[in-house]
């Protein structure tokens, strides 16, 4: 849009009567709608000479998903309660500006390495490779610049069938946050009239190098109006990956069984964390086979009726949620966020993979193609029972 835009002013000068061609082309170029489904470039504003831009995503129920390509971020989800009331799910900001800022990275892409990586280093063909450090000698999400602080290019947004689509892409140079080779990444979400909301990654290199993206997105199922302690959760996980005080796994799996970490079952979120007598921060071993796209957790809020159920092909998740405080920041609707008030379902292979062979693998080799896909699909109990 932005070169026609270039070639058609360039033209005005020899034919003013171009303005109306002008506005009509912007117009069709910044709405896209079929029966059901609107997509809309809602707001822009420059930041480190790049474009950041705003857009969002209805479905015919009336569903609004927004997204940006700051760091290929999911800024707001809204979805009905069990009277059909809709509110926002998960934690964000009503203007872009506020992104830029000092925040938890809220519905960020984060990568090139999602969780931690043990002394910030890796070997690959027998060669080390030093990485940012920036979590107590260790490297987290990527480094001091990860994905979730880069502008992504917007490469297309369309429907097809009862999905809308708006994708991202990113070039990640080499050496990037110390990482060997260039990354090409691209994500799409995908919004459906079930109420889903789908992350579809892709990446591919031309070295061999370790991926491992994820969302970290907040949410919060009261309409992000309070703490998610009432919340009921549930992950199809019988072990985790257990970790030093640092947060770096021991290389060891720890089962579930008969601890504060077992949510086989519907568990109150109240209930187990005054068990754990602090957040969760996390990796679940995932029961189900590599690859296929399975049911990883459900999560509950009981007064709204609102029911969450997140798909993964990835082999863990990190369940996170968060005990500091989020009052110094003024969410949607000028809502101040309190402790405990989100839950991030994080999407991805275990953490420091790199140096526990064991792990499932997280190298990338040249001529292979990275793929992940994430579902977030929103109920109501009365269509679960």
């Amino acid at each position: 849009m932005y070169h026609l835009w270039n070639i058609i002013m360039k033209m005005y000068f020899f034919s003013p009567f171009l303005l109306i061609l002008v506005h009509s082309l912007l117009v069709s170029c910044s709405r896209t709608g079929t029966p059901g489904f609107t997509i809309a470039r809602e707001d822009s504003l420059r930041y480190e000479g790049k474009t950041v831009e705003l857009f969002r995503m209805t479905n015919r129920n009336g569903m609004t998903v927004k997204v940006t390509n700051y760091g290929a971020s999911l800024t707001f989800v809204s979805a009905p309660d069990k009277e059909g009331v809709f509110a926002p799910v998960v934690l964000g900001f009503d203007s872009l500006r506020y992104y830029l800022g000092r925040q938890p990275k809220l519905g960020a892409t984060v990568g090139r390495y999602a969780n931690r990586i043990r002394n910030a280093e890796l070997v690959l063909n027998d060669r080390v490779y030093y990485l940012d450090k920036n979590n107590k000698g260790h490297s987290i999400h990527g480094g001091v610049k990860g994905f979730h602080t880069r502008v992504f290019n917007t490469d297309t947004s369309y429907v097809v069938k009862d999905t809308a689509v708006i994708r991202f892409s990113y070039l990640s140079p080499d050496a990037e946050g110390g990482f060997p080779g260039n990354l090409n990444i691209s994500l799409a979400y995908k919004l459906t009239h079930d109420n889903e909301v789908i992350l579809d990654y892709r990446a591919s290199t031309d070295k061999p190098t370790v991926v491992n993206l994820t969302n970290h997105s907040y949410f919060n199922l009261t309409g992000c109006k309070e703490s998610v302690l009432n919340h009921y959760c549930m992950i199809d996980g019988d072990s985790i990956t257990p970790v030093d005080a640092a947060g770096i796994p021991t290389g060891e799996l720890m089962a579930v069984a008969g601890t504060e970490y077992d949510f086989r079952t519907l568990q109150a979120l109240d209930g187990r964390i005054g068990e754990l007598k602090k957040g969760y921060d996390t990796n679940y071993k995932l029961n189900k086979q590599p690859g296929t796209l399975a049911l990883a957790a459900k999560i509950v809020e009981p007064e709204s009726g609102r029911v969450l159920k997140a798909y993964t092909t990835e082999p863990g998740m990190q369940f996170y949620t968060p005990a500091a405080n989020l009052d110094y920041l003024k969410g949607h609707g000028k809502q101040s966020y309190g402790r405990y008030y989100g839950f991030c379902l994080e999407m991805q292979h275990f953490p420091d993979s790199p140096h526990n062979p064991h792990f499932p693998t997280t190298v990338l080799l040249p001529g292979e193609t990275y793929r992940q896909i994430t579902v977030y699909r929103f109920e109501t109990l009365s269509e679960t029972e």
